[in-house]
């Protein structure tokens, strides 16, 4: 499956795009029709720690 990753307001590493590649080859074990897939990873701006944000859009067949 294609993945494409977006991260807005910071520079997403390589070992990070790997950890996403390989979390979302095994959603292929749950529906095996997935066409690609886009992940948005985001920061906001507050304080704490917890300022992640991940949003996952797959691409289905028909859809």
């Amino acid at each position: 499956m294609k993945i494409t990753v977006q991260s807005i307001r910071f520079n997403a590493d390589k070992k990070l795009l790997d950890f996403i590649q390989k979390k979302a080859d095994k959603l292929d074990t749950f529906y095996d029709h997935i066409i690609s897939g886009e992940v948005y990873l985001k920061l906001e701006n507050v304080e704490d720690e917890a300022n992640k944000i991940t949003e996952i859009k797959l691409m289905l067949p028909g859809c």
